[in-house]
């Protein structure tokens, strides 16, 4: 047996959970000790030829290393752990009563602005679930909120708003009678009814309303994108908030293409499949304005809900020269099992950083808080060898089942090769309090930082503090 393959297999045993060969026996009166401190590894050691062979993982935590195993090209990743370097909280006073102040479902920074400075938006505005006789209905006490991008300044352990920019149409919204939009659903036959505080009287859709989950910058036209939930759709905003286009998938309802807000269907139809709330969830564009990026928050229901728990999540390349997609790739989430009564359907992405064409930097979470939290990582990915698979997996033609049908072993047996993810960030160990990192940004290749939506405290309206907390994190190198 060859060196490099035992050390393969040990690096498959605790990175990839591939077995080692019995033969090899494991050496446990083995002592260990680091700068003076006894530790016991995961696995213990194991003793070849007078040479001790430590477990990957445990070599990489004593290096102060994370270490991901990409199971297709058989490679360990080592990734020197970030430093927290500055934490800043929001301190704004409250739309209402028990409704905070809401921002972080976005972060971008543009080329040029000071470091501290960045842009961010909340959602669609508060939103609640009231279970009324077994039905779970979405109410919106605040029907006539504005989706508002803002401009934020970090100083002295501070969130500061520096500027409002509220998204508008150039025409009339028929919800608020102004050129402001608001966050309500759009179609009748597509969204959930929006219904009023109390759960009783449904109220208006609004052609216009978006439910804003990324937001990103392009340098070529100094306009922003956004990401929204509801199509999924992508939305061109100017610099003072006027809406300009709207990027759908086909075969999306006509009566959303207007004068006031153009509309092209050039996404992929089978994007019509999203499940409510786990849509378009973040967005990206290269340094150069020549691409953007889309993320979806979950599997589509593609052919329908069953698949919920599957780890295939799909993220879309556009030519922003034709707004057109010319790939697609199929991105693997995180194996539930590997973590303490989590569904894999709670597992789901959040946000990304095109770092440029063929790196991106992935937002990956589960739905838990605090000390219950087990994944809150930022994956660096590799695109280069990656997949094209767009149009190939919508539907049952190609390889009698869907993408989000397809088993992570019959992904492989399709010679689907996936994006190679390697760990950034894994927030749980610096206990970042809070459920939904939803905001992620680089800063010079190497200034990391993240930030969570509040919800508008919906959850926690008793609450003294705002609930928006962005953290930065220096890396020990550049991404770039």
């Amino acid at each position: 047996m060859s060196k490099k393959w035992f050390i393969s297999a040990i690096a498959a045993l605790t990175v990839g959970s591939a077995l080692l060969p019995s033969v090899h026996a494991a050496s446990p009166e083995v002592q260990y000790s680091a700068n003076g401190q006894a530790f016991t590894p995961s696995t213990a050691a194991i003793e070849e030829q007078g040479r001790l062979f430590l477990p990957v993982r445990d070599l990489a935590n004593l290096l102060g290393k994370y270490v991901d195993w990409d199971d297709v090209s058989k490679t360990a990743l080592f990734s020197d752990k970030p430093k927290l370097t500055g934490t800043y909280t929001l301190h704004q006073k409250d739309l209402a009563e028990n409704i905070k102040f809401g921002i972080g479902s976005s972060l971008t920074h543009i080329p040029g602005d000071p470091d501290n400075v960045f842009y961010t938006t909340a959602d669609r505005g508060p939103n609640g679930e009231v279970d009324v006789n077994g039905t779970t209905r979405r109410t919106f006490p605040l029907p006539n909120y504005t989706p508002t991008i803002y401009k934020i300044q970090l100083e002295k352990g501070q969130i500061n708003i520096l500027d409002t920019i509220p998204l508008k149409i150039n025409g009339k919204d028929p919800v608020t009678g102004t050129n402001l939009i608001t966050g309500l659903p759009n179609l009748k036959t597509r969204d959930e009814v929006p219904y009023d505080t109390a759960a009783e009287k449904v109220i208006s859709y609004d052609p216009y309303g978006l439910d804003v989950e990324g937001l990103t910058y392009n340098p070529q036209d100094d306009t922003f994108w956004i990401s929204d939930e509801y199509g999924p759709y992508l939305v061109q905003v100017k610099r003072d908030g006027t809406m300009l286009q709207r990027i759908a998938p086909k075969g999306i309802s006509a009566e959303l293409n207007t004068a006031a807000l153009p509309l092209k269907d050039n996404l992929p139809a089978v994007y019509l499949t999203r499940r409510q709330n786990r849509g378009a969830e973040a967005v990206g564009i290269t340094p150069d304005g020549k691409w953007m990026f889309m993320a979806m928050q979950s599997p589509l229901r593609n052919p329908d809900k069953n698949v919920d728990n599957s780890r295939t999540l799909r993220i879309l390349k556009i030519d922003l020269s034709t707004l057109k997609p010319v790939a697609e790739y199929a991105y693997i989430t995180e194996d539930a099992d590997q973590y303490k009564d989590l569904k894999q359907s709670d597992i789901v992405i959040s946000d990304m950083f095109v770092v440029n064409e063929n790196t991106l930097l992935i937002d990956e979470r589960d739905k838990n808080a605090g000390d219950a939290a087990q994944l809150k990582k930022i994956f660096s990915i590799d695109l280069k060898n990656a997949t094209n698979i767009l149009g190939q997996y919508d539907d049952t033609a190609k390889a009698g089942k869907t993408l989000e049908q397809l088993s992570l072993s019959e992904v492989r047996q399709a010679g689907i090769q996936t994006p190679v993810k390697r760990t950034v960030l894994d927030a749980v160990e610096f206990k970042y309090p809070n459920e939904k990192i939803e905001g992620i940004s680089l800063v010079n290749g190497h200034t990391l930082v993240i930030v969570n939506d509040n919800d508008f405290g919906v959850t926690d309206p008793d609450s003294k503090e705002n609930g928006t907390d962005l953290w930065t994190f220096e890396l020990p190198y550049n991404i770039k």
